[in-house]
């Protein structure tokens, strides 16, 4: 495997998405990381979260909005989409080891991972009641 290069801007890239849990897109992450680097562009952002998910030290995913999101935490879980106010939250309940199992009876083929999606209305949504 090639080695990579240090780089200052993936890291920071790196500790940014690590200290958020709102699952921010390329877009989020640039805005935040520019503050340290104004410099940046959005394309060395895109790059490096790209890298980042092939080297498996983050995980891209989409939720339907037409946007990848990206997350720090790698371990596997599920999600919440709120479809008023479009927050992505983690959703703290253990994931199912045997759904896999289960679904390869029906799949020719290898599973190797799931992703599961909770759609609804979140509780802030619902409080403001900005919705009905």
């Amino acid at each position: 495997m090639k080695t990579l290069k240090y780089s200052r801007q993936r890291e920071s890239i790196k500790t940014c998405l690590m200290g958020r849990k709102d699952h921010p897109t390329a877009d989020a992450l640039y805005t935040s990381i520019r503050e340290q680097f104004p410099n940046i562009s959005l394309g060395t952002v895109y790059r490096n979260l790209n890298l980042l998910v092939e080297l498996g030290e983050i995980r891209k995913f989409s939720c339907g909005d037409g946007t990848d999101h990206f997350d720090y935490d790698t371990s596997p879980h599920y999600h919440f989409v709120c479809r008023h106010c479009g927050k992505i939250t983690d959703v703290p309940m253990n994931a199912a080891a045997d759904l896999e199992d289960d679904a390869s009876h029906f799949i020719e083929g290898n599973i190797e991972s799931h992703t599961v999606f909770f759609y609804g209305c979140c509780g802030d949504c619902l409080k403001n009641q900005t919705l009905y």
